[in-house]
């Protein structure tokens, strides 16, 4: 995606200048695809890169539990940076990036790019408008349908501790929207979850085919058998082998500064992918529904989610129910059946374009905002382990203390 957006869509306004890879077949992938390949580094020579091919901006989209790493080495060697969500998986990790950025002064954007979707940017000006009055609750329910959920329990987010589980990889991003839409911190957390479905002694045995199609083009090319010899990484692993450390099936409950509270689910083996969000507020509610895809097709069990994945039949609603009068359903503009209902390409265009158009919604999102998401999934994984509610001050204290 970024290698796509630096080299066509946004190339009048940047320009990629060199990758940086553990893996040297993928790299020289990514490299084929330009008019002219940029030179290409080990991640081992990462600083190295840096210095010579004097970057200003370093973008991080790596193994979860690495992104400390190379933002930091990024912020010591004067570049600003660009990080996938999360920001990172743990208190101390956090705790390294944040003290970085203050000694520095450099600046570190997390891409939650579910900010920048027409359909949360409307839900945002909904609230702000004071139309539902005071929230006093959100529901927010989550669903990955069997070939998208499935596809965290092949690859690496598959190990807890790669990736913090989903309610840091997965989940930060609605977290972080929740923290963005209400204005809000959160104040504390309680959380139950388990592995149902996947792993060794999961209920999906005999559901079905959960397996990828390796012999598409794209996939075999990053992760076939060239790239295994390098690095030992399988892209399609057995969703009910061994090695399954992170849950299927979570719930959360989170309470807000100002009062607010969120019930959460978020299900990774739903037979349909979507999501519900529901605020009750002081002057009515509001009601986002959103179906990406109604089914799992037999044809696309095998696909992989952003490679060529058959589009399903899908539907979004949003709707304002006002005290004492009919319900008003809000016609948004812009939304898209890809790119994360177009937000992709709407993030893109704000963070590479220096001319790009004032944000009143304050969508791009800083280091503190990365700690924030980060808080609650964090918080909930405590609370799993502990069986008991964990308040954020908490984990600050030790963010603060590390």
């Amino acid at each position: 995606m970024f290698v796509r957006a630096l080299t066509a869509e946004h190339r009048d306004t940047c320009e990629l200048v060199a990758l940086a890879d553990p893996n040297p077949v993928r790299i020289a992938v990514h490299n084929a695809r330009l008019p002219a390949p940029v030179p290409a580094y080990p991640a081992a020579e990462f600083t190295t890169m840096i210095e010579r091919e004097r970057v200003d901006v370093v973008v991080v989209c790596t193994v979860d539990r690495y992104h400390d790493e190379y933002i930091v080495a990024a912020l010591e060697a004067g570049c600003d940076v660009l990080t996938e969500k999360p920001m990172t998986i743990d208190a101390r990790r956090c705790a390294w990036i944040l003290d970085a950025v203050r000694r520095t002064g450099r600046r570190v954007r997390v891409t939650f790019n579910y900010r920048y979707n027409p359909l949360h940017e409307a839900v945002k000006r909904i609230l702000a408008s004071g139309e539902i009055g005071e929230v006093g609750s959100v529901h927010f329910e989550w669903l990955l349908d069997v070939r998208h959920g499935a596809d965290y329990f092949r690859r690496w987010h598959r190990d807890k501790a790669d990736s913090g589980g989903l309610l840091v990889h997965k989940a930060g991003h609605h977290f972080d929207l929740v923290n963005w839409w209400l204005a809000a911190e959160p104040e504390q957390v309680f959380a139950e979850g388990r592995l149902f479905f996947y792993g060794t002694d999961g209920t999906g045995h005999g559901a079905g085919k959960f397996s990828v199609d390796m012999d598409d083009p794209e996939l075999d090319a990053l992760y076939g058998e060239a790239a295994v010899k390098v690095d030992g990484y399988h892209r399609d692993q057995d969703v009910f082998a061994p090695g399954v450390t992170i849950e299927d099936d979570l719930a959360v409950m989170v309470r807000y500064t100002g009062g607010a509270t969120m019930t959460y689910h978020l299900t990774a083996y739903a037979p349909w992918e979507g999501y519900r969000v529901m605020f009750n507020g002081s002057r009515g509610r509001l009601e986002l529904e959103v179906v990406e895809s109604d089914h799992v097709a037999p044809a696309g069990a095998a696909a992989v989610k952003g490679f060529g994945t058959p589009v399903e039949k899908g539907m979004v609603s949003l709707r304002v129910h006002p005290y004492w009068a009919p319900p008003r359903d809000v016609e948004v503009t812009g939304y898209e059946r890809r790119g994360h209902g177009g937000a992709d390409r709407r993030m893109l265009a704000a963070l590479l374009d220096p001319g790009a158009p004032p944000d009143p919604l304050g969508r791009s999102a800083d280091a503190e905002d990365g700690a924030r998401a980060l808080l609650v999934g964090l918080a909930a994984n405590e609370s799993i382990a502990t069986g008991r509610p964990v308040r954020t001050a908490e984990l600050k204290s030790g963010i603060a203390h590390a």
